[in-house]
């Protein structure tokens, strides 16, 4: 006596085949649509135009002399501006943005004291790659770097 076709084991493994794909293909599916991951812009072409305006204004900086270093204190960052041939010390934008997580990058208005140092007090302590960027209110010149968070020593920007 021959059994019925849903007994036996050969129509069962050839059917579980192909549904294992299906299952792995969904999974997969489901998994890259949660976890995507923002390094690439939408707006890329503006960005790429954007690229040579940051250069001039990197440009700029260099021929008025201006650097700038950072360092940690408890929980803060200090940015120290050598104002080079400015004639003071300029109310600064100081943007940090995370290579590769972009709801941690933020944007702080600084000003300085009388030595020319701008502190930033951490709501919550930042480690890792970041790079930061430092221009004055009108956007004339930008200082811009990448440094490596927790800080040992004090660590220049270099343009």
């Amino acid at each position: 006596m021959v059994k019925p076709w849903y007994k036996q084991f050969w129509p069962w493994f050839l059917i579980a085949l192909p549904l294992t794909v299906v299952i792995w293909t969904i999974l997969t599916v489901i998994l890259f649509t949660q976890n995507s991951v923002d390094l690439v812009t939408e707006d890329y072409y503006k960005k790429g135009k954007g690229i040579n305006i940051d250069i001039s204004k990197v440009n700029v900086a260099k021929d008025l002399g201006l650097f700038a270093s950072v360092s940690e204190e408890e929980n803060s960052v200090v940015l120290t501006l050598n104002k080079g041939s400015l004639d003071h010390f300029p109310a600064i934008n100081a943007m940090f943005v995370h290579r590769t997580l972009p709801d941690r990058d933020f944007s702080k208005l600084l000003t300085a004291d009388a030595k020319g140092n701008y502190r930033l007090i951490l709501d919550n302590d930042i480690q890792g790659p970041w790079f930061i960027e430092l221009s004055p209110h009108n956007s004339e010149w930008l200082i811009q770097g990448r440094i490596t968070f927790p800080l040992e020593t004090s660590t220049r920007l270099m343009n």
